[in-house]
Formats: C-alpha cells, structure tokens, sequence
C-alpha cells in the first residue's frame, strides 16, 4: 500500500520547482519531518541546498526535524521568510476575515488609521506605529515594485500568535497587524503594526518585539522587481529557524 503526500510550497520555492506543490507516493502514512525532506532531496537532489533551508509545515505550524508529520496532514515546505534588511479585495477578504479583525492579510492598500484604531482603548496610554513602505534603492539596485506571497491561513495564525504573546508580556497590550500582498510599488505601504499598552516605555518593546517576530515566524515572501532582473527574498539576519524558544 502506497501513500500520497502533497506538499504545498510558496514563493521561490515554487518558482524553483515550477509548481505550487509536489505530490511523493510513499510506503509510510507517517515521518519525521527531517524524514520527509530527505525524501524530498532524494527526488530532487539538484534543490539539495535549498531543500536543507526550509522547514516543513504541518497544519499551520513549524515543525521540528524530529516532529512527527502525517500524509493525511496539511503539509507545506516553507523557505525562509521575508524578514531582512527592511527600514524601520473581496478575494482578500474572503481569505482573510472581516477587515474589523486585528490580524489581517489583504490585497487592498492598507488604512494606517484603521488599523490603529483596532488597538486604541481607555487601559492604553501608549500607541506606536511601525510603517513598511517599499524604498527605491536597496545595495545600488533600483525597485521598481515588490510582490508580496502568502501561506494565506498560516500566516494570520502565526500574527495572532504574535498579539498573544505581547499580551502576555505586557500587561493590557493589544496589537494588530495588517500585510499587503500581491503587487506594492514604490512609497506604498506594505505592513502597518499598531501596538498599544498602558506605558510608554512597554509601548516601544512590544512594538520592536511585535516587528521582530514578524520577520521570524510568519509565512510572507518578498520578492524584488528591478529594472533589469527580479529575485525572491528570504530571511537575511542569519541563522532561520522559527521553532527556536521566544528569548525573554
């Protein structure tokens, strides 16, 4: 008996592969996730390396090398996310939740004033900001656009996780967080984080934690369109690995 994975892959992963998932037929209904990529490699030894930088998925969530995965589970591949060294629809919609929810995703320009007004409240004292807008110059190469990719469900889930954990080490913080994908061109907005708390002092770590974070664990792709070329991009602030324990 034979047992079909799928494997949904995102961004430059999938432009590697030229296919939004790649389907194994195995003997094991059940593997490691350091398992499963070995598979993975075996079939497409020349993605060698790249295979070795993502991590596997499972249901929405990051698994460890020595997880268990299933065939039966929601499995995706995921490359390194979209943090690096940024500056301080109805589809849309229908994917995302109502535009009143705190954690949105969203192909529509993004309200700055709407997304803070999620986290303003009489317990918050304190209400910072943080503004992505697409810059023209990044290393000498001339942005034309950005492309912004998303593990759609995924992602909200992982902001929401985010709003948790601020809450949790800041007491009576709230967050919310908005990220556009799809097309973004220069001067526009791409991400607007609003994180609120009863002090000031809180207000700017939880908003440089909220910031961080992102960058970290959520399953959004940039990729930059220049003028005479374009390139997908991952993490670029060392090491990735977005199941490692939050630093307190």
């Amino acid at each position: 008996m034979t047992y079909i994975w799928k494997i949904q892959l995102f961004a430059g992963l999938a432009q590697r592969f030229e296919k939004p998932s790649i389907t194994l037929e195995l003997a094991q209904s059940e593997l490691t996730a350091k398992e499963l990529k070995q598979y993975l490699i075996e079939q497409y030894p020349e993605q060698q390396r790249v295979l070795k930088s993502c991590y596997v998925a499972a249901n929405q969530a990051y698994c460890r090398d020595e997880q268990s995965v299933k065939a039966s589970d929601e499995l995706a591949l995921l490359p390194p996310v979209s943090g690096g060294q940024s500056e301080a629809s109805s589809k849309a919609s229908e994917e995302t939740g109502n535009t009143s929810d705190k954690f949105v995703i969203t192909e529509r320009p993004i309200q700055v004033e709407e997304v803070m007004n999620k986290v303003i409240t009489p317990a918050c004292g304190a209400t910072l900001l943080f503004v992505g807008t697409t810059r023209e110059f990044t290393e000498g190469l001339r942005t034309v656009f950005l492309e912004y990719e998303a593990y759609i469900p995924m992602a909200i889930k992982t902001m929401r996780q985010i709003g948790d954990e601020i809450a949790e080490r800041w007491k009576d913080a709230d967050t919310a967080i908005t990220h556009r994908i799809g097309q973004v061109g220069l001067a526009e907005i791409s991400v607007v984080i609003a994180v609120a708390t009863a002090r000031r002092a809180d207000c700017y770590e939880a908003s440089r934690y909220a910031i961080e974070r992102l960058k970290q664990i959520v399953p959004i792709w940039k990729k930059e369109i220049w003028e005479d070329g374009s390139e997908w991009k991952g993490h670029q602030l060392g090491p990735w690995d977005p199941t490692a324990p939050v630093k307190n």
